[in-house]
């Protein structure tokens, strides 16, 4: 058996992974999963400052079965009751001093409870004022109030759902779909990811395709977390939007090809580049 930080603690791990200094935020209960969680980020040098833990909460726990190299079944252990009001209240607080040290800021929105439209509000308006790049890995719920961002990393169904489509035809191809939700969100940039397809990033005056680059597809598991992580990272060290897409399509490439919930090593992301 292994525990490994998943959801929104797997874009942490990425971002670690990569040698970022990294301040997670979030609500946790009182548990032995939380315990565990808390635990290995330390053992990092993650800070968690913006985590808060409360008896109302359960953790959030996904077991994975796996034979063979093969996901058998997954069952989830959760609680997606909504938190006391006061601390929601307190994560905004807590969130704004966490945005103005920060040089990017991630919002991973699993639609467990923790990201409110407040919160999403509070954040994007404190990030934009003291103009720090801020990117959304969305859920479909949110998908309107994700307005004026850096980047939104939707996947194509996510992409069609957020636009109330349902599926790409000779109305609707991918192409009018990023501008048609560039345009929405009055975002800077889009970027669609399409599986086998690769990506493409959609900015107000261009498009450009990435082909995807992976060897060999074992897990996509947590893909989209390594996409977000990357592209952020890159972004806030000062790459163009289009240079950290390409950044975070080799990664994903990198991460697919590994079983289970991965992260990517500079090393590796190094290698990529050379074969590219």
């Amino acid at each position: 058996e292994t525990d490994i930080p998943g959801g929104a603690g797997n874009v942490v791990m990425n971002l670690a992974s990569l040698g970022a200094q990294v301040n997670c935020c979030g609500l946790v209960g009182k548990d032995e999963v939380a315990e565990n969680l808390l635990k290995t980020f330390h053992t990092l040098g993650i800070r968690t400052d913006g985590v808060k833990q409360d008896d109302s909460l359960a953790t959030t726990l996904k077991t994975r079965v796996i034979a063979e190299h093969q996901q058998v079944v997954r069952f989830d252990r959760e609680n997606r009751m909504n938190a006391p009001h006061a601390l929601h209240t307190e994560l905004e607080e807590v969130l704004s001093g966490l945005i103005r040290e920060s040089d990017g800021i991630i919002l991973s929105d699993y639609g467990k409870g923790v990201i409110t439209r407040s919160l999403l509000t509070h954040a994007i308006q404190t990030a934009n004022h003291l103009k720090k790049p801020i990117c959304v890995d969305p859920k479909l719920e949110h998908f309107q109030s994700y307005k004026n961002v850096t980047c939104i990393t939707p996947n194509t169904q996510e992409a069609l759902g957020g636009m109330r489509k349902v599926h790409l035809n000779h109305n609707t191809n991918i192409r009018d779909l990023g501008f048609e939700i560039l345009k929405k969100l009055k975002c800077r940039s889009v970027l669609i990811t399409q599986g086998e397809e690769g990506m493409t990033l959609f900015e107000k005056d261009s498009v450009t395709h990435i082909p995807a680059k992976s060897q060999e597809v074992y897990d996509v598991t947590g893909a989209g977390d390594t996409v977000i992580a990357v592209m952020t990272l890159a972004v806030a060290c000062g790459a163009s939007l289009a240079h950290a897409a390409t950044l975070a399509n080799l990664a994903a490439g990198i991460v697919i090809g590994k079983l289970g919930t991965a992260t990517v090593s500079p090393q590796e992301l190094r290698e990529a580049l050379n074969r590219l």
